[in-house]
């Protein structure tokens, strides 16, 4: 199993003076310490749960570009980028702009947005949530068309575009699309019909290894009804659970996620503390973790 290091706060102590330098020193750690993907949110305001929009939050690609310029290993990505956040072409153009320029370590991790207050704040649009899977199904078409010979028109319910052309093209051909979220009837169909991975949220205990197995057996059940090849989607999730602070309990888990095919593990540093002693911790746990 590989790890994953999702830095999704930016919130620890003398951040107004060191938030830059914290993110760089976390950022080496993971990438010289074998962590297999470094992501960070697309948000504009933080989450409530983490202390809402007067805690910091960057810009996400623009992090992302600068991230791929201080690193030469760890795969990066946004977990996950919300649909509405930016048109799909543009989207399509930035995803291959970061491939690029780190040599072809990006993802689109993608997902249907849900922050209504953050949209509100800035006087960006949020549609109702049918119209926002129906704007990630066309994004996703859209992706998959620039990143391919066709540069011909794309006629779309939500989007128009007269020419798909995007040049260069991502190193190899196209940029691995890694859908998050457990919604059963709409993601983990879009998983099955466009993504090369999935992204969901895994607990401690026998409860969330149960919650997973069933997700994933939802997934299964729709890649056998649109004949696509279950096995070749990474399986990911983000651990909400303590790792560094009980590594046997951890791994525990870990054993028992790994047997449902989860490959992927992401793990979240603890909120209001120093991220570089966690990250240090965290990329502790690789060797064992890739025996498992």
């Amino acid at each position: 199993m590989d790890l994953g290091l999702h830095y999704f706060t930016f919130t620890h102590p003398e951040w107004e003076t060191t938030l830059a330098d914290k993110l760089t020193e976390t950022a080496r750690i993971a990438d010289q310490g074998g962590v297999s993907l470094l992501t960070v949110m697309d948000h504009w305001f933080q989450m409530e749960q983490a202390g809402g929009p007067f805690e910091p939050m960057l810009e996400g690609y623009t992090t992302l570009g600068y991230l791929a310029g201080i690193t030469d290993n760890v795969r990066l990505s946004l977990l996950v980028t919300g649909v509405t956040y930016r048109h799909p072409g543009l989207l399509a153009k930035t995803v291959t702009t970061l491939d690029r320029l780190s040599g072809g370590r990006a993802l689109l991790g993608i997902g249907a947005a849900w922050y209504e207050r953050e949209h509100q704040g800035l006087g960006v649009p949020y549609p109702p949530t049918a119209e926002r899977f129906e704007r990630l199904e066309e994004t996703l078409e859209v992706c998959r068309q620039m990143w391919s010979d066709n540069d011909g028109a794309y006629d779309g319910k939500n989007y128009q575009l007269a020419e798909t052309i995007s040049l260069p093209q991502p190193v190899n051909g196209s940029v691995p699309v890694l859908i998050g979220g457990g919604g059963e009837k709409k993601t983990l169909r879009l998983v099955a019909k466009y993504g090369q991975g999935c992204n969901l949220f895994g607990a401690p205990g026998e409860e969330g290894v149960a919650t997973v197995k069933h997700k994933l057996e939802v997934l299964r059940g729709h890649c056998d009804d649109l004949g696509t090849d279950y096995d070749a989607i990474e399986k990911t999730m983000l651990y909400q659970g303590p790792a560094v602070e009980d590594p046997d309990a951890f791994f525990k888990d870990m054993e028992q996620y790994a047997a449902l095919g989860i490959s992927l593990v992401g793990l979240m540093p603890t909120p209001y503390v120093d991220p570089v002693p966690w990250a240090t911790s965290a990329v502790d746990l690789v060797p064992r973790l890739k025996e498992i």
